[in-house]
């Protein structure tokens, strides 16, 4: 699996599922473990965008998972978009570099 050797973009979307805590609080949780991966990542109003090699990002993937049912969630929706390519490495700058110098929002 060639693939697994580069660096790819996984987009992770967690929805937890819960009547014991604030969802958003629980999402933060899974934030901060990608965070604390030392990866690459960009945080998005809908999903967030890790950067890596395929396992390392997988590995984190579960990661965030776990923090959430260990939060408290009592089911997630996980919701992954996944681009590899079989030469090159991946990179969120290639998708949306071009649009960080502005600022409009």
């Amino acid at each position: 699996m060639e693939f697994k050797k580069k660096q790819v973009n996984i987009a992770i979307q967690i929805l937890p599922f819960t009547t014991s805590r604030e969802m958003y609080d629980i999402v933060d949780l899974a934030i901060k473990v990608i965070e604390e991966s030392g990866l690459k990542y960009r945080v998005t109003p809908f999903e967030t965008v890790i950067e890596g090699k395929y396992d390392e990002v997988m590995e984190v993937v579960t990661a965030a998972q776990a923090i959430c049912y260990e939060a408290g969630a009592d089911s997630l929706l996980c919701n992954l978009k996944i681009q590899s390519h079989s030469n090159i490495d991946v990179s969120i700058e290639d998708k949306t570099g071009k649009y960080d110098i502005k600022k409009g929002c």
